[in-house]
């Protein structure tokens, strides 16, 4: 007589096994992928210094597991931000994109303000993947060039001390400038957080007791212009940023309006701080226009 089949058992888990890893959670070797900070800066999410803090706050996760700086991020992993899981990789695969914004007088380079400021991010078109990062700032009282681009990675690069990118400024001077204090502004001064000085100081032109000049500085220190001509007992009554690099402010576009920095000119920037260029894949719809409000247009770079 045979036997009736064996009724089927459930497979038995050894006892204090751990339970299986999520997909895709195992640790990245070494020297495989990118740091998680420069991927999320270079995704958009924020500049590399905000995302380090976000980092050291535990607000980024990877596989399941709090990420720590000098984590790498391989594709394939799941990355959650502030408690939402993001596509990274998707992220990571869109265009740079460069805006030049004329700041004016009265806005902040901040996302909001507790007063009720305006704020030039909400003078920015929308995107439709990551965000609009800032490269550098302007105070309140100073109008002028503001790039902004959706890849934290290249506006680190680009505000990096290391870089000592130039930024040039027209200043207008309440008071009579001296040929020594412009030789004392160029061999450097002591102020409050270190010496500092300008790179050049060009006369060009004005009238009675207002003078304008342009200067140039290698450095983003907090109101650097303003305090280096002050350490001189002068007054500036107006600031405006007209260079950034190899950028340059456009004449004609108005305050509150932006461009798109495209073609050759977007190129040339990304190779200037070892970025690769724009894919071909994905050319510009227009290489030149005019002024826009809330979309792009295109920008023709300085001829050296």
């Amino acid at each position: 007589m045979s036997l009736p089949p064996r009724k089927p058992t459930k497979p038995v888990r050894p006892r204090n096994r751990p339970l299986p890893p999520a997909p895709g959670s195992e640790p990245a070797e070494a020297g495989e992928g990118e740091r998680i900070q420069k991927a999320l800066a270079h995704a958009g999410f924020g500049s590399r210094r905000e995302i380090e803090g976000w980092i050291r706050e535990g607000k980024v996760f990877i596989n399941r597991r709090p990420a720590h700086l000098g984590d790498r991020y391989r594709k394939g992993d799941q990355v959650m931000l502030n408690g939402h899981l993001i596509n990274l990789e998707k992220r990571l695969q869109a265009a740079t994109r460069v805006l030049l914004y004329h700041k004016p007088v009265g806005e902040l380079v901040s996302r909001r303000d507790p007063e009720g400021r305006p704020v030039i991010f909400s003078q920015l078109p929308r995107l439709e993947l990551g965000r609009w990062v800032a490269v550098g700032r302007l105070d309140v009282n100073t109008q002028g060039l503001i790039l902004a681009t959706n890849s934290g990675e290249l506006a680190h690069r680009l505000m990096h001390p290391s870089r000592e990118v130039e930024r040039e400024y027209a200043v207008r001077i309440l008071g009579t400038v001296s040929e020594a204090i412009i030789e004392r502004l160029i061999n450097g001064v002591q102020l409050d957080d270190g010496p500092a000085r300008f790179e050049s100081v060009v006369e060009a032109g004005g009238e009675g007791a207002n003078r304008w000049f342009h200067v140039v500085v290698r450095e983003g220190r907090n109101r650097l212009v303003r305090r280096l001509w002050e350490s001189q007992n002068l007054v500036v009554s107006r600031l405006i940023r007209v260079r950034y690099g190899d950028i340059v402010l456009p004449p004609r576009l108005r305050a509150g309006a932006s461009v798109a920095l495209e073609g050759e000119a977007l190129d040339g920037l990304l190779r200037s701080v070892g970025l690769p260029p724009v894919t071909p894949e994905t050319p510009p719809k227009r290489r030149f226009g005019g002024e826009v409000r809330g979309r792009e247009s295109g920008f023709r770079k300085r001829r050296s």
